[in-house]
């Protein structure tokens, strides 16, 4: 097995390159879909919320929910446009 030294230069390049391929990837991601559901978990992630927030913004009328067999949904598109504000 033969050694090879690896310079400062090298890992530049390297992370360089790593980098850019990131960017790639991230910018070849898909659109998420408008017209998903969120539950209530990945609502609470996304405004970093607890779950009795969600709960208030759900009665006082911040927030609509589907509830579907116990389950609130969530339409995404109403997420995005209060993050907005």
């Amino acid at each position: 097995m033969a050694t090879q030294i690896i310079t400062l230069d090298d890992l530049d390049d390297f992370r360089l390159k790593l980098l850019e391929d990131v960017k790639v990837l991230l910018s070849s991601r898909p659109e998420p879909d408008k017209n998903k559901w969120l539950k209530s978990v990945e609502v609470m992630k996304m405004l970093n919320i607890t779950k009795n927030t969600l709960h208030k913004y759900r009665e006082n009328g911040v927030l609509y929910a589907k509830k579907v067999g116990g389950i609130y949904l969530y339409g995404y598109q109403e997420i995005q446009d209060l993050l907005k504000q």
